[in-house]
């Protein structure tokens, strides 16, 4: 039975559409996890076929063995993927060594380290001024350093999903950021960049044996006065063709200097006073609603398009379909525990609306947001103009009730 093993997921977003698609497609899908609730959650899963629980999944000697077992018991190991962080180059490399298809796992790992990425593609236009704090030097000199330089932002090269990006403008907010990531992350470097004021748009990219393709330019809207929660995402971004030429050429310029051959990822970049620069680049398509948006946009199944690539299947990305689309995500202004949501079928009934999703159930304790999890609801709506679908969401979105009991 040909079979595909997935390591890691989450429970909603593209990689668990991953798992929905590998089944679709006929493949025997397994999930390696390493979170225990999955599996007491195991009916949420009804796509998978196998699920195991792995309580280290960098353990590979251990991911060997039970893909071993899985062959034993009959199964032809076709792929071994995963769509989320920090696995990507680790499923790649166990691909090799099981003779599978080969992605670019040096350009993949570069990828999945801020740091890395950043000295990597040091000189290219596209490159802010960034400095990274080392675990064994000193926090004072770097604040003497930069003093003066403010707005600056703070990152942990490992972290994704706005989780642990601080903007600091005083030297107080820098020391207070500083100590706070070395607290969270001890014996680990940190990521200072400069703060750039611009738009910001997502670009999803598949490299196929050298060939890049631009799937998608996405613009993004940002909460004002939070750490960079994106709550909006417009498809297709309305860029001149100039400013499209030239984002073209800066992502080319990223891809080949980081020698991505075989693989996708993600970039976020700004256009500051008419220059692109690069925000952050994540060696995968985008999450959450991601998958959905590109869909209803283009016509291609980006998800099942990437397993196509990971199983040396040659990908279909022509685009079929040309509409607008508009994403709006929802979060909550206060901690609570979740009572009820209300609105989410007179949302549905919306013209142009095309899918409601609602993350948390009750019980579940919300927060005002701190990182891209922080969002719990989207609203995706389709039109043949950039405003009407923008409105249609919009519209739909605010039927949408968050009830909580004060925490």
């Amino acid at each position: 039975m040909q079979t595909i093993v997935f390591i890691g997921s989450n429970k909603s977003g593209t990689s668990k559409e991953a798992l929905i698609t590998s089944t679709e497609m006929g493949y025997f899908t397994v999930l390696l996890t390493d979170r225990k609730k999955f599996m007491r959650q195991r009916n949420e899963f009804p796509e998978v076929q196998q699920m195991m629980f792995v309580e280290n999944l960098f353990e590979k000697d251990k991911i060997l063995s039970i893909i071993k077992d899985l062959e034993l018991d009959g199964k032809q190991i076709r792929a071994v993927i995963s769509f989320i962080d920090p696995f990507v180059s680790y499923a790649g490399k166990i691909s090799e060594e099981l003779g599978l298809v080969q992605l670019s796992v040096d350009a993949l790992s570069i990828i999945e380290d801020k740091s890395r990425f950043r000295t990597n593609l040091k000189g290219l236009p596209v490159s802010p001024h960034f400095t990274v704090l080392q675990s064994d030097e000193s926090i004072h000199k770097f604040i003497e350093e930069f003093d003066g330089y403010f707005p600056l932002v703070l990152k942990s090269p490992v972290s994704n999903g706005s989780k642990d990006v601080l903007p600091v403008h005083t030297i107080y907010e820098l020391s207070e950021g500083l100590q706070f990531l070395n607290k969270k992350f001890p014996n680990k470097a940190i990521l200072m960049e400069e703060y750039l004021i611009g738009p910001q748009y997502l670009i999803e990219v598949m490299v196929v044996n050298g060939e890049i393709f631009i799937i998608a330019v996405i613009e993004q809207e940002i909460l004002n006065g939070h750490r960079f929660i994106i709550t909006g995402y417009i498809y297709p971004a309305l860029l001149s063709m100039e400013e499209y030429e030239e984002l073209e050429n800066a992502v080319f310029s990223i891809i080949r200097k980081l020698e991505l051959i075989n693989g996708t990822c993600h970039l976020e970049m700004r256009n500051v006073n008419g220059q692109w620069k690069l925000i952050e680049i994540n060696p995968r398509m985008s999450g959450g609603a991601m998958n959905r948006i590109v869909q209803e946009g283009t016509g291609i199944n980006l998800v099942k398009e990437t397993i196509k690539l990971f199983l040396g299947i040659e990908p279909n990305l022509e685009k079929s379909v040309m509409k607008y689309v508009y994403a709006k995500y929802l979060i909550v202004d206060s901690k609570g525990k979740l009572i009820k949501v209300t609105g989410k079928g007179r949302a549905l009934k919306h013209n142009g609306v095309k899918e409601v999703f609602v993350k948390p159930k009750k019980g579940a304790v919300l927060r005002k947001p701190q990182s891209m999890g922080d969002r719990y609801a989207y609203v995706i709506a389709v039109s043949d103009t950039a405003e009407s679908a923008k409105h249609a969401a919009v519209t739909a979105a605010n039927e949408i009730r968050f009830y909580l009991e004060p925490l």
